[in-house]
C-alpha cells in the first residue's frame, strides 16, 4: 500500500509542475518513498520466511524475529512520510487531482496502522518495547493527518472540497 500511495503522489506531482513550483521536489520525494517501499515489501517477505525457517530448524530465532519487527516498523515510518507528503500535494498540487492526493494519504495511513499491528503481533508478549511505542505513535499521527486531509472544507473556511462541480476530473 505504501508503494501504491507514493506512486499516486508521483502522478499528482507530475501533473502539478505547471501550477506549483514545489511539484518537482514532491515528485522526487514520492519516487524515493515508492522505491524504498518496494524494497521493504521484498525485505518483509524474506524476513518472515527466514524466521519460519529458523524456527523450524530449531535455531536461535531472536535475530530473525527482530527483523520481522524492524521491517514493519520501517514500513510504518515510510507510510507516515507518504501521508506527510500528501498534505502539500493536496493543498498546492493540481486541484483536479486533490482527491488522488487525499486517497494516497488515506491508503498510506492504513499501511502505517497495518504495520503497527504487525509490530505488535511479532513482538508477541513483549508489551514494553520502544518499537511498539514508535509504531503506534506513527500510526496515530498518520491517521490524524489522513483524517484532516479527507475532511470536507468548511463553508467560509480554508481548504478545498474533494469533489468537482462538474463531476469529472481532468488530468
Amino acid at each position: 500500500m505504501v508503494a501504491a500511495s507514493a506512486a499516486l503522489l508521483q502522478k499528482v506531482a507530475l501533473r502539478s509542475v505547471k501550477t506549483w513550483d514545489g511539484a518537482a521536489a514532491a515528485n522526487a520525494a514520492a519516487e524515493a518513498l515508492r522505491l524504498r517501499a518496494e524494497e521493504l515489501i521484498e525485505q518483509d517477505a524474506f524476513a518472515y520466511l527466514d524466521f519460519v525457517a529458523t524456527v523450524r530448524s530449531g535455531g536461535d530465532a531472536g535475530p530473525a524475529r527482530d527483523r520481522t519487527i524492524e521491517i514493519p516498523l520501517e514500513i510504518a515510518r515510510s507510510a507516515s512520510e507518504v501521508v506527510a507528503l500528501a498534505g502539500p500535494l493536496a493543498a498546492r498540487g493540481n486541484p483536479n487531482l486533490r482527491a488522488d492526493a487525499v486517497i494516497a494519504g488515506v491508503l498510506a495511513s492504513a499501511a502505517a496502522e497495518s504495520a503497527a499491528i504487525l509490530v505488535e503481533v511479532n513482538l508477541g508478549a513483549v508489551t514494553r518495547d520502544a518499537r511498539l511505542t514508535e509504531a503506534s505513535r506513527l500510526a496515530r499521527i498518520a491517521s490524524g493527518r489522513a483524517r484532516r486531509l479527507a475532511a470536507p472544507a468548511r463553508p467560509g473556511g480554508r481548504g478545498r472540497a474533494l469533489g468537482r462541480s462538474s463531476g469529472t476530473r481532468r488530468q
